[in-house]
């Protein structure tokens, strides 16, 4: 009696152990895959969604993480607050990002949530805004020195004499300053010409607010020269209509205005005359060459000096911080409707 009852008893537990064992079997493939899934997970930052610009830069972000196959979670927007953008890094680090792309507020300012990602060893890469202290894996931006001396060049071509006026970026980040610095120095080559500034950090409010003051002083102003058109077109434009001074080009009158950015407003102005001239920042490359170095960057791969096989360089701009500078094309009236311009494919 007593080996009848033991054989019942130890019966089923091979065919238990072998499920158990064959059900260890099938969940270790599945957490390899949510595991590889958390890994591949890249958090991107939006500085501002109030520029068309970056509207754009957006909707690229999700079209080239299809393409290129990255896992991103939802973009999120600092809305032109370095503190926000701290933050922001911070829960996208906290939701699992892996790798980071982001478009710094403040080249300062933004070491602190490059800190962060450091500590978790997540790679980030830097569009748009250098970065002037903090590690990142590669800067994917326009030589933004070259976009103020293009700038300069066209006005000092197109105006012979008398008042120009940059409409000025935030000078925290890089950006305003390489164009600020670049315009004001390229301008000591027109002597004939007088350069008047508006420091109006990225808000269309200032500009609009500070340009007509800067008008009803000076109603003889010859040019302007905006450092972003995504936030000064239309306020500019509003401003010289209200005070009866927007002429279309081949008037006398004519304020000639050369921009920044490249947007599809910008080229629709350039039709009507009612600017000159813009330098297209590549919205599209930014989008599809962030994702791209993040993934590379994700994958443990290291990036060097050098032409790269999309038309660009990468230079050393600090030490140890390199940069893919991107091609950023002057377009006016004469190529204004060449469809290789990504705010024409739009």
């Amino acid at each position: 009696m007593k080996a009848l009852r033991a054989i019942p008893a130890r019966a089923p537990r091979p065919r238990f152990l072998q499920r158990l064992i064959l059900a260890i079997a099938l969940a270790a493939p599945a957490a390899g895959i949510a595991h590889a899934a958390a890994a591949d997970r890249i958090g991107v930052n939006l500085p501002m969604l109030t520029s068309p610009f970056w509207q754009a830069y957006n909707g690229y972000v999700l079209q080239f993480a299809k393409q290129l196959e990255a896992d991103i979670l939802a973009p999120v927007n600092s809305n032109q607050d370095p503190a926000q953008q701290i933050t922001d890094v911070s829960n996208l680090l906290n939701l699992g990002a892996k790798g980071l792309v982001v478009a710094p507020l403040d080249s300062a300012a933004i070491s602190r949530a490059l800190e962060l990602a450091e500590q978790k060893n997540v790679p980030v890469v830097a569009v748009d805004v250098a970065p002037t202290r903090g590690k990142v894996a590669i800067v994917v931006r326009a030589d933004n020195r070259a976009y103020g001396t293009k700038s300069c060049q066209y006005l000092g071509e197109h105006v012979k004499s008398g008042k120009v006026v940059q409409i000025m970026g935030d000078l925290a980040s890089v950006n305003g300053r390489d164009r600020a610095e670049a315009f004001r120095a390229c301008m000591k080559d027109y002597p004939a010409l007088t350069v008047l500034e508006i420091p109006a950090g990225w808000k269309s409010d200032s500009a609009a607010a500070a340009l007509d003051s800067l008008l009803s002083a000076n109603p003889d102003l010859k040019g302007i020269y905006m450092h972003a058109g995504g936030v000064y077109l239309a306020p500019t434009l509003q401003t010289l209509r209200r005070k009866g001074l927007l002429h279309p080009a081949g008037d006398a009158r004519h304020i000639v205005i050369v921009s920044n950015d490249g947007i599809a407003q910008e080229y629709d102005a350039i039709r009507k005359g009612h600017i000159d001239a813009t330098l297209s920042q590549p919205a599209d490359l930014y989008a599809k060459f962030g994702l791209y170095y993040v993934k590379a960057a994700m994958a443990g791969q290291a990036f060097k000096p050098g032409p790269t096989d999309h038309g660009s360089v990468v230079v050393e701009v600090l030490p140890g911080v390199l940069e893919d500078q991107l091609p950023a094309p002057l377009v006016t009236r004469q190529n204004v409707d060449d469809q290789s311009l990504w705010a024409n494919q739009q």
